[in-house]
């Protein structure tokens, strides 16, 4: 780790960081090695530096879709968010770099008079971790509206994906099975009238209020919606609504969502994750498959 170290000269970074700081369950251990890079020429340089120690980088971003071990992560974790940041219009289409934060992305289209884009504005996390799972909310997807990604293989290499080339399908991408780090996305938008936009947003962000549980710290919806039914409603339907181990407990609001109620662990979380699919197979014959991402 010193010889990394030494390759990352004048980087920002720190040790043992603590997972937590950095993810919206507010849980996991520390990172041995947590890089900062503050462009993609740093960027490059973290990646390159890795592959040459043989280590292979897990990229972070908002940390909003994940969950964090409780004894950490020994290597190097690549905090993509404040080095990945930028956004530019050119027509109907806007350039969005993967650090920004996807309520801004869409506060930009807006104010650009450019529609199609308010249902990414209320979901948590980075356009880069949307783009990666295909991220959508009340019957939009990011694969509706992007037309071309680019990423850096893990020697440093910028390669294009153009359309059907993003591999988009249910919360997921082609980006999955590469290793490689999402750069920026361009999404293709359609002329609109800003106060018709904002009235929209509004109106699903009242609807987020009303039934998700906003304020405790959670990673969004756990399950992915299975064949022939909803998450919430199977996990409501098997009487789990506030059970859980420890400090994670289903969230008395909705179903769908795992909440830290207070000092949970990665642990207690699994174990909420694994009664909820065990109960939900009981009571319906269904298996529900996790939609956070475990590191």
């Amino acid at each position: 780790m010193e010889k990394l170290i030494r390759r990352l000269a004048g980087m920002e970074y720190l040790r043992e960081e603590p997972l937590s700081k950095h993810t919206s369950f507010r849980i996991g251990g520390p990172a041995e090695l947590m890089v900062f890079p503050r462009s993609t020429r740093e960027l490059a340089k973290a990646l390159r530096a890795a592959k040459e120690e043989g280590i292979e980088p897990l990229i972070l971003g908002a940390g909003t879709n994940v969950l964090a071990p409780d004894e950490g992560l020994r290597g190097m974790v690549i905090c993509t968010r404040d080095c990945l940041s930028g956004m530019k219009r050119r027509g109907n289409r806007i350039t969005v770099k993967a650090g920004v934060l996807m309520s801004r992305a869409a506060v930009f289209a807006r104010d650009e008079g450019l529609g199609g884009m308010e249902f990414a504005h209320g979901i948590p996390g980075t356009v880069g971790g949307g783009i990666y799972m295909n991220a959508g909310a009340y019957g939009g997807e990011l694969r509706q509206i992007a037309v071309k990604t680019r990423v850096m293989d893990m020697s440093g290499e910028i390669h294009e994906y153009i359309g059907e080339e993003q591999g988009f399908g249910y919360r997921t991408s082609a980006f999955q099975a590469l290793p490689c780090v999402i750069l920026d996305t361009v999404f293709r938008l359609t002329p609109d009238d800003p106060e018709a936009i904002t009235a929209r947003m509004q109106e699903l962000a009242a609807k987020r209020r009303a039934s998700q549980p906003l304020e405790m710290p959670s990673a969004g919806s756990t399950f992915k919606r299975p064949v022939g039914g909803y998450a919430a409603a199977l996990i409501q339907q098997a009487g789990l609504m506030g059970q859980g181990v420890g400090g994670a407990q289903v969230s008395t609001k909705h179903a769908g969502f795992v909440v830290n109620a207070g000092g949970a662990t990665a642990k207690d979380v699994l174990e909420t994750i694994e009664m909820i699919r065990k109960r939900v197979y009981e009571s319906s014959g269904i298996q529900l498959e996790p939609e956070v991402r475990l590191l």
